[in-house]
């Protein structure tokens, strides 16, 4: 019967009376040390979904990772026969976990497929990537969310809400900063083919940050990009810093660095002030505000909360929390950045 609802699954009255599943099944593409060390046991505490299969280029982890968890060969792929994965009723979601660069391949290989798509963020290292990747899974009828598991996290909605109730009225001023000390010298991270570049990882945070709590979207930016250790960053930036407008007239400082350990964010408004620290770690985020009030929502796992709540509005087909179009307006913003990084001047967004 999964295997005729596949097979049936473009006609939307059989769709519709194909058995539903309690929990979805999940492939991961990339093996790397996200998938590795907090997916992968993230899966284990999940009540909608299932590590249901792998894609890896490296046999030896496809062996480890099948007697580890049980995977069947069946379920097991490479990057080459990925797209045999559409003949698969076990697998409901690929969850692409690889390099920036290599998303938007795996993204539209994925939703022909027939399958929903989580993607890691950076989304992409483009905009017109992000666009391709949102048209196919559209055009596909499949779901599409980034892996912005801070979204998901309690303790941030808690300031996101702030700024949609205006409790202490309009947003002023932002302070965000998201980095750590990378002592890595050969990962993608460094490389610009790859979608390397603090901007593709910690920045987002920087940038989430502000954007979230102010519930606005940037209408311009100035950037400065430096490095410490050349040697290393040679073709990407190792620090970021900018300035975000915002249509409110609201201003935010971010930033973002691989050389620093930093992750805080400060809001001032009219009326008060909120302050995270931390406030986009895998787990700890907390903070308070100006009014006495305390921000410490303990949960067991980012990881799985966002995939259970992505699972359950595929299940549903409800609205995602970070769909595809969320992970865009970054990447709208990174290009800005890069852009007045390269001209020395502001740039509208």
């Amino acid at each position: 019967m999964a295997g005729a609802a596949t097979l049936f699954s473009g006609n939307p009255l059989l769709a519709a009376t194909a058995p539903k599943k309690d929990k979805l099944g999940i492939a991961l593409v990339g093996l790397g040390y996200y998938s590795t060390d907090l997916l992968a046991p993230a899966l284990q505490q999940t009540e909608k979904c299932y590590l249901a299969g792998i894609v890896t280029g490296t046999p030896a982890k496809a062996e480890a990772w099948k007697t580890k968890y049980n995977i069947p060969e069946k379920n097991i792929y490479n990057y080459q026969n990925f797209d045999q994965i559409a003949k698969n009723p076990d697998i409901d979601i690929v969850y692409v976990v690889l390099p920036p660069s290599m998303h938007r391949e795996f993204v539209v290989r994925a939703a022909k497929a027939g399958k929903h798509v989580f993607c890691e963020k950076p989304m992409a290292p483009s905009v017109a990537d992000c666009e391709a990747m949102i048209s196919a899974c559209k055009s596909n009828k499949v779901k599409l969310a980034i892996g912005y598991r801070c979204q998901h996290d309690p303790n941030i909605q808690a300031y996101m809400k702030v700024a949609k109730d205006q409790k202490f009225g309009k947003v002023k001023m932002i302070n965000s900063a998201a980095g750590y000390f990378d002592a890595r010298t050969d990962h993608w991270k460094q490389k610009k083919s790859l979608g390397g570049g603090v901007m593709g990882d910690m920045g987002v945070y920087a940038l989430q940050g502000a954007r979230l709590a102010t519930g606005e979207e940037p209408v311009s930016v100035i950037a400065q990009a430096s490095t410490t250790r050349p040697d290393i960053y040679k073709e990407v930036e190792e620090t970021m810093m900018f300035m975000l407008e915002f249509p409110s007239g609201a201003r935010a400082a971010c930033q973002t660095s691989f050389g620093i350990n930093m992750n805080y964010l400060q809001v001032n408004y009219e009326k008060g002030w909120l302050k995270m620290e931390p406030q986009s770690a895998y787990n700890g985020n907390k903070g308070s505000m100006s009014d006495g009030t305390i921000i410490n929502f303990p949960i067991k796992s980012q990881q799985a909360k966002q995939m259970d709540e992505d699972c359950l509005a595929i299940m549903n087909n409800t609205d995602l929390i970070a769909p595809g179009e969320e992970g865009l307006r970054d990447i709208r913003v990174v290009e800005a950045i890069y852009k007045s990084v390269a001209s020395g001047k502001a740039v509208k967004i």
